[in-house]
């Protein structure tokens, strides 16, 4: 019974810890419109100055600001080249959950 026990509780820890991973195949890449690369050019060239400003001298508010800005940035970014695919820890715990209940 405790060997059951201590399995299922190394299962959920093994799952808990687990990395996303990406599929590194230059075939999934989808060819961007040149709307697509100015947007992307644009978001690069954005991020470049704020992060070559001088940040020492701005409110909490403005700092603030400017990171929702970067998220939102970020997020665009990864709608224009696809972003990726993430699995989180409960939806792993699930799927190995319901191959031993198959298995």
């Amino acid at each position: 019974m405790k060997k059951l026990i201590y399995t299922i509780i190394l299962v959920f820890t093994v799952g808990l810890f687990a990395t996303p991973t990406f599929a590194a195949s230059n075939a999934s890449k989808k060819e961007l419109t040149t709307e697509q690369q100015v947007q992307l050019q644009h978001i690069q060239n954005r991020v470049e100055e704020i992060r070559h400003m001088d940040k020492s001298n701005l409110t909490r508010t403005e700092k603030k600001e400017l990171k929702k800005e970067l998220r939102s940035m970020e997020k665009q970014a990864r709608a224009i080249t696809g972003g990726g695919v993430y699995l989180s820890a409960g939806a792993i715990i699930i799927i190995i959950l319901v191959l031993i209940l198959i298995l």
